[in-house]
């Protein structure tokens, strides 16, 4: 199992109100002892590189798990999904899309560069709760993950 008290959870999320169900979300479910957030792609990817205000390790540990939006301002989830499957050194990070839109050619995209699942944002907290529930029980205790770099 990975712990993610040292490893963990990146969100990729420019909603506020997005940020906070989700939070509270994995709360309910025992997997907020170490969330991050960041707010769009550019910010994601200046975490992951260490670049800019995250060129601390302990400001930016490699996250366990990327929940990643898709449509965020400056640089969208489409973009930084590719740069991050398209960089050695990240590629191995799980990315799941966790976005509103339902596109055949969002999944389809989302899947043909490289991410690891593709969770549309369901309409009722509850729900929410319910895949974030699933969610960890699938990427902590159930897949196999590589070790951090």
């Amino acid at each position: 199992m990975i712990n993610t008290k040292k490893s963990p959870i990146l969100i990729a999320e420019d909603d506020p109100d997005d940020r906070l169900l989700i939070q509270e979300a994995l709360e309910e479910n025992k997997l907020a002892s170490n969330i991050r957030f960041v707010e769009d792609g550019e910010e994601l990817m200046s975490y992951l590189l260490q670049t800019n205000d995250y060129t601390k390790v302990e400001d930016a540990p490699r996250p366990a798990l990327i929940l990643l939006d898709l449509n965020m301002p400056k640089k969208d989830g489409r973009e930084a999904l590719k740069e991050i499957k398209n960089t050695p050194s990240l590629k191995q990070i799980p990315v799941v899309v966790l976005s509103t839109s339902q596109t055949f050619e969002d999944i389809s995209y989302s899947y043909s560069v490289g991410g690891n699942s593709y969770i549309t944002k369901p309409s009722s907290y509850k729900n929410l709760v319910e895949i974030m529930k699933s969610l960890g029980e699938f990427w902590f205790n159930v897949a196999k993950l590589p070790p951090p770099n």
